[in-house]
């Protein structure tokens, strides 16, 4: 019994870990994009309070100067293995606005 508690919280620590990953990924690629993060989260979720784990989140961000590209591929993914179709929908929006005005 004492193992099956001990392994629930272990899974539930790596969950944390990697949803703090994909947070990451997304403010960093915003950042990289000129895009505010709490911005953007909010037109996705605007029923939503503040972010805390975003503001977390921003503290590990660098300037895109210093930062290496995040493919949009790769926010877009991590955004859905967490289920977050409405925030990658904000996203694929910011992807079509550039692509727009770069004709």
């Amino acid at each position: 019994m004492h193992d099956s508690k001990k392994l629930e919280e272990q899974i539930i620590q790596s969950y944390q870990e990697q949803e703090e990953m994909m947070i990451l990924i997304f403010a960093q690629w915003c950042i990289n994009e000129g895009v505010d993060p709490y911005e953007l989260y909010k037109e996705a979720y605007p029923q939503q309070g503040a972010n805390e784990k975003l503001a977390g989140v921003m503290k590990l961000t660098v300037p895109k100067d210093e930062a290496g590209p995040i493919e949009d591929d790769t926010v877009l993914g991590a955004l859905s293995i967490f289920g977050n179709e409405d925030l990658a929908f904000a996203v694929t929006n910011v992807i079509a606005n550039r692509k727009a005005s770069k004709r």
